[in-house]
């Protein structure tokens, strides 16, 4: 999909939509069809007219495209594209997974199942490791010995990460997640919705985006000093991915502090 990222290997670099992630990296893997994003019609237009393709790779929300969260029923009309053509769909799950949005995984606000998904950062709490799950005749493609990597299967990362998945679900913290997601996005919306500056708000758990109508890489090193640690993506979203066990008062000093930084920002 134009706008996404999905990582730093020739084939993920081949398969983002962003020319200033892949500039400098060419000659990439060929095959790659890119399409806008939140759009099942122009998936639908090239599945038709191409009959090379066989699969669709999305994210289930851009992340680094800006936090962009598509209409509900996208993941779902994509199923049901791929599944009427034999197709695979294969989500990168590394941003918006292990009960980032609310749900272990965002595909499940839609009640389907991807093929084949990838799994990265949170998976380890911080230990790196990554994961690629497939089902069906996808979890057939790779047998043993066909592919590996130096890591693969490390088995103190292996351990963090179940220790990691048992956590979140003992301690509830998909729905905790909803939770504190729904008190963030209120309070956002309540400080900023009137701001000229802001353009939108979008989030889904814990994952938001808050678009402004100007260039706000400053702002990082700005809320730095102020001991808020965010980030900015697509040159014009703050992006907020705040810990899974964030509480109340975090939420809250986390919007004010935000907001006299956007207040700061130069007319």
């Amino acid at each position: 999909m134009e706008g996404a990222f999905h990582g730093r290997t020739m084939a993920t670099l081949s398969a983002t939509g962003n020319r200033k992630v892949r500039a400098g990296f060419e000659p990439l893997v060929a095959g790659f069809r890119r399409v806008p994003y939140n759009d099942t019609e122009a998936v639908a237009h090239v599945i038709e007219r191409d009959p090379q393709v066989v699969a669709v790779l999305v994210e289930p929300i851009l992340g680094e495209g800006g936090v962009v969260i598509p209409e509900h029923g996208y993941l779902k009309r994509l199923r049901e594209l791929c599944d009427a053509r034999g197709l695979l769909l294969m989500l990168d799950e590394i941003q918006t997974g292990m009960c980032r949005t609310g749900r272990w995984f965002p595909f499940q606000h839609e009640d389907i199942q991807p093929d084949v998904m990838t799994l990265a950062k949170a998976l380890g709490n911080g230990v790196p490791i990554g994961a690629c799950l497939a089902r069906g005749d996808a979890a057939k493609a790779l047998g043993p010995g066909s592919h590996g990597s130096t890591f693969g299967g490390n088995p103190l990362a292996c351990r963090a990460a179940l220790t990691v998945m048992d956590v979140l679900q003992k301690e509830g913290l998909a729905q905790r997640a909803e939770r504190a997601g729904l008190r963030l996005m209120a309070g956002l919306d309540e400080a900023l919705s009137q701001n000229a500056k802001v353009r939108a708000i979008r989030g889904l758990g814990l994952m938001v985006g808050i678009e402004l109508d100007r260039p706000c890489g400053r702002l990082m090193a700005d809320c730095l000093k102020q001991h808020l640690l965010i980030n900015v993506t697509a040159e014009n979203v703050i992006r907020l991915l705040p810990p899974l066990i964030i509480e109340d008062a975090q939420i809250d000093m986390i919007v004010e502090r935000l907001t006299a930084a956007i207040d700061a920002l130069d007319d």
